[in-house]
């Protein structure tokens, strides 16, 4: 482990607050029923924030069950040292099958004819097989109960059949129509649970972090099939849909920062950037911050988006260039190099989270965070202690 004096050596760099991970999950394991397990979900390297050491982090809370995406994330956590259930949610090739089997990972079965794939493949690989209640992406057809129930048994000897899943793909949305999807999701996925229900399958799961938030508790609609919900997006703060509330204390663990390498004048007349999209009116002091798209600073920011400094907001002027980003600071005090920029989190009393920023982007705050490029290091703060892996 090192331990860092300054980060702010480095010229980009998110700082992940593990005691903000561990808040928001028990926020949201102790809003559900005391006998409903959390299944973490830390695909794509745990939303960006690291998914091995965010694996270890919950492990220690308590948590046993993990989904990611691939065998690569999987392989990674299993090397990583990860014990525990690790569902994978996506496609492996049955050519992998030794290695599902070797380090114990469930796949999820997305068709009928991956199932026989994979039961020809030389080894009883642990599965969940996917039900699809009408995303149209993966599973078995959820609207032929007999025909689900039928495969599901047929490889249940070929195969070691642990679960079953689907995915709610409107749970986030408040609307009337939306609800009425989602029950009839929850109901297609009941009645495929309880055709094979003899099975005694361990994890049967349809909820994930909104479903669990608005749909779960005290309904009687999830017997049987409530009593995992797989925690995503909520874990790390952030909200299944901008329209949504989280839960009182639930907020967002990452923060990314920056620093200012220059500053100089530029005077009226003058371009900025590439493209010399920004013509200066007047005086203007400009700062280099050392972020931009190459680091997941989206270019869409390009004159319009700002960073903050010392506490106030700085327009970025002109195009955002893959390594660095220009920055209006006319009106800010103190700004130097080395001065610290805040892309995302809190400078003074200004917020500005993934969600803002989507919404400035016109998408959602998984995207802007998933982005976010490995060449800018996490840095992992607990107890006041700020390190490095």
């Amino acid at each position: 482990m090192e331990i860092i004096v300054n980060q702010m050596e480095r010229r980009s760099w998110i700082e992940i607050d593990l005691d903000q991970i561990k808040q928001n999950y028990f926020i949201y394991k102790n809003s559900l029923q005391s006998d409903v397990e959390i299944m973490a979900v830390i695909k794509a390297d745990a939303y960006g924030h690291g998914d091995a050491h965010i694996a270890r982090w919950l492990s220690e809370q308590g948590c046993r069950l993990f989904a990611v995406s691939n065998i690569d994330e999987a392989v990674g956590l299993r090397n990583a040292g990860i014990k525990g259930e690790i569902l994978i949610l996506g496609y492996t090739s049955p050519k992998y099958a030794k290695t599902l089997s070797y380090l114990d990972l469930s796949q999820a079965i997305v068709s009928e004819e991956y199932a026989e794939a994979l039961s020809q493949a030389g080894q009883r690989v642990k599965c969940q097989f996917a039900i699809d209640t009408g995303m149209n992406r993966i599973g078995l057809d959820g609207d032929n109960t007999s025909s689900c129930e039928e495969i599901i048994r047929k490889y249940s000897d070929s195969l070691i059949v642990e679960g079953l899943f689907t995915h709610l793909c409107v749970a986030d949305t408040d609307t009337e129509e939306a609800k009425k999807f989602t029950y009839g999701q929850i109901r297609k996925f009941k009645a495929v649970a309880d055709a094979v229900s003899d099975l005694k399958l361990p994890f049967v799961h349809c909820c994930n972090s909104a479903g669990g938030l608005y749909y779960l508790n005290n309904n009687s609609e999830f017997e049987g099939v409530g009593k995992i919900v797989r925690l995503g997006i909520v874990l790390y703060g952030l909200k299944p849909d901008v329209e949504n509330q989280l839960p009182d204390g639930v907020k967002p663990a990452m923060t990314w920062k920056s620093v200012v390498s220059m500053v100089k004048n530029v005077h009226p007349g003058e371009t900025i950037g590439y493209g010399r999209t920004f013509t200066v009116e007047k005086e203007m002091k400009v700062a280099t911050v050392t972020t931009g798209y190459a680091d997941g600073l989206n270019r869409l920011l390009s004159n319009k988006g700002f960073v903050m400094i010392n506490g106030y907001k700085a327009p970025i002027v002109g195009r955002i260039c893959m390594d660095q980003t220009l920055v209006d600071v006319t009106e800010i005090p103190d700004v130097k190099m080395g001065t610290e920029v805040v892309i995302i989190g809190k400078s003074g009393d200004l917020i500005y989270t993934s969600d803002d920023m989507a919404q400035d982007l016109g998408t959602i705050g998984y995207e802007v965070i998933c982005n976010i490029t490995k060449r800018v290091q996490r840095f992992y703060c607990t107890h006041g202690l700020l390190y490095a892996l």
